[in-house]
């Protein structure tokens, strides 16, 4: 069994799942990335070189798809310290907030 060590990189899809779920990040993009080639990763020796190609090369695009998605957001993203962008005006949840 791999280690459960989620930052070791050994880690396997269903413990992958099970961390991102108890941390409450399953419905971050980036997040089900991750956890879409973890599990493309798993599969790549029962699969078709031609098949894994195709299926890296498509993840490869949606994640490109996803853009510069931490622009302003670095501190949720890179560090799991989520801290309100300043540039949203009201914040949600304020006073101002409607």
């Amino acid at each position: 069994m791999a280690s459960s060590n989620p930052g070791d990189g050994n880690i396997s899809s269903v413990e992958l799942a099970r961390y991102l779920e108890q941390r409450g990040e399953l419905s971050k993009p980036w997040m089900l990335q991750l956890l879409r080639l973890t599990k493309l990763k798993e599969s790549r020796d029962s699969m078709d070189p031609q098949e894994y190609m195709h299926a890296l090369q498509e993840a490869h695009a949606d994640l490109m798809r996803l853009g510069e998605f931490w622009k302003g957001r670095e501190q949720d993203v890179f560090s799991g310290r989520y801290a309100p962008s300043t540039v949203v005006e009201p914040l949600p949840g304020s006073p101002e907030d409607r």
